[in-house]
This record gives C-alpha cells, sequence and structure tokens, in this order.
C-alpha cells in the first residue's frame, strides 16, 4: 500500500475554504493533512517531506519536479487585505522593511512593486509583530492573519494585489496546490476539488469559527473570503500568475521560468 499523502495546508485563514474537507479528514487513511507557514509548506516540497502543498507562487520556478496542479488556488482581483506593506512615513521616504520570515511570493513582489516605483529599500526577515518591525525599520510586510489585524489608522497601507492590479491590470496569485512527481496520484486533483466543495458550502461555519479564533467581524470575514479572495483560478488569474513568474524573472529573482 502506498503511504499517506502528505498535504501541506497553509495555517492562515485564507485557507480554510480551500482546506475544509481535508481538515475534516478527506482522504481517510490516505491523506496526512499539516498545517504550516507557507515558507515552510515550500521547503518541505523542496525537501521530500511534503508531496502536496499549498505552495507559494514564487516557488513553483524555485523547487525541482514541483507542478501546479489543478485550478485552484488563493489570488486576488484587486485588494486582498491580508498582505500589506504598513509604514509610519510615505513611500518615497522608506529606506528599510521588515518581511516577514514566512513569506516568499509576497517578498518578490513587493520588491517588484518598489522597483517599478524607483524604490530599493533593504529588506530584513523579521518575526510577523508589527510594533517590533516598525521599532527598528521604516515599514514591515506583513502577510495572512496578522495584515488583517492592522490598525489603518495608525499607518501608511499599501495593499499588494491592489498595487499590482493597478500596475498591470491583472489579478494576482499568491498560492496554488502543487505536487512533487512522487505526489501525483490519481484522483488527487479531485480530491482537492472536493475539499473546496465542503469549504463553499460551509462557508458560513468557517466565517464563524474565524471570527471566534480571530475576535475579527463575523462581516469583515465573510467580505473577506467572498470578495477579496478569489479561489478557482480562471484565464485571468492564470495571466497575472504567467506575468508575475515574467517579471520575477526580468528582475533577477528566479532563474527560470515554472514549467507549469
Amino acid at each position: 500500500m502506498n503511504a499517506p499523502l502528505r498535504i501541506g495546508i497553509v495555517h492562515y485563514l485564507n485557507s480554510w475554504p480551500l482546506a475544509r474537507g481535508l481538515r475534516q479528514g478527506l482522504g481517510g487513511d490516505g491523506v496526512e493533512a499539516l498545517d504550516l507557514p507557507p515558507a515552510v509548506v515550500a521547503d518541505r516540497l523542496a525537501a521530500g517531506t511534503l508531496e502536496v502543498g499549498l505552495v507559494p507562487t514564487i516557488e513553483l520556478a524555485r523547487i525541482p519536479g514541483v507542478r501546479r496542479l489543478g485550478e485552484l488556488g488563493i489570488a486576488a482581483v484587486a485588494e486582498v487585505r491580508s498582505v500589506l506593506l504598513v509604514s509610519r512615513r510615505p513611500l518615497a521616504e522608506i529606506r528599510s522593511v521588515a518581511v516577514d520570515v514566512n513569506s516568499r511570493t509576497s517578498v518578490a513582489l513587493l520588491r517588484l512593486l518598489l522597483a517599478a516605483r524607483g524604490l530599493d529599500p533593504a529588506f530584513t526577515p523579521a518575526p510577523p509583530a508589527v510594533d517590533e518591525m516598525l521599532a527598528a525599520h521604516d515599514a514591515a510586510l506583513l502577510i495572512g492573519d496578522p495584515a488583517l489585524a492592522v490598525d489603518r489608522d495608525r499607518v501608511h497601507v499599501l495593499d499588494l494585489a491592489a498595487a499590482w492590479r493597478e500596475l498591470t491590470g491583472l489579478p494576482f496569485v499568491f498560492a496554488v496546490w502543487a505536487a512533487t512527481t512522487e505526489g501525483l496520484r490519481p484522483g488527487l486533483a479531485e480530491l482537492l476539488a472536493e475539499s473546496f466543495a465542503i469549504g463553499r458550502r460551509e462557508l458560513p461555519q468557517i466565517v464563524a469559527e474565524a471570527a471566534h479564533a480571530t475576535g475579527l467581524p463575523a462581516p469583515v470575514l465573510r467580505d473577506y473570503f467572498t470578495r477579496h479572495l478569489r479561489y478557482p483560478l480562471g484565464p485571468d488569474e492564470l495571466a497575472g500568475l504567467a506575468e508575475f513568474h515574467r517579471r520575477a524573472h526580468a528582475h533577477g529573482l528566479l532563474a527560470t521560468l515554472p514549467a507549469c
């Protein structure tokens, strides 16, 4: 018998609809679902200790043998609200940025967005604690749940997905399901699609659970899941993904373009 398929699930709220069925045991003994930071999902796919993961899109061109799987991911058509550059000074005055250690794609995206504005500040990895990040740096890149909790009345905010839309006219794709060669088993894409179908059916429960877990208002979270996030990846999302990889390669952030 095959060993259980190890699937890495990003541990932020944005993955909850995609991973709903997996977290409920979909796949039975044939699946081991693991909640992990996005950078760890990428590292474990590269190391062979995961076969499938919700992988940061920049890593599609960095992990040998990994392939995008199906037409699901985490994308934003415009404002995403959970990937932010926050600062206490205007964008043009930023000289140093503390970047969330859990991020890969958003760091690359931020470099591209700032370069398009003629800016090239120093980046320093840091734990995602906004006050500590801003105490030592001009700005902070926050992703996931910590970004949702930012008090926007206290800081300047650049929403990276909205800035990408302004720059390119395209959606931005932050993460996709991807698999190694060993993970490409029959029925896998269907399993992931069923997990998301369960999430869509149970979205009211997901909103309620997220509100309880974070203290954020349920209407804000419902808006986040339904208006700011896009899970099915259509032609526009895939065009945005290809444009991101093209620009990252041209900027020297990728040695090669992904094969998928």
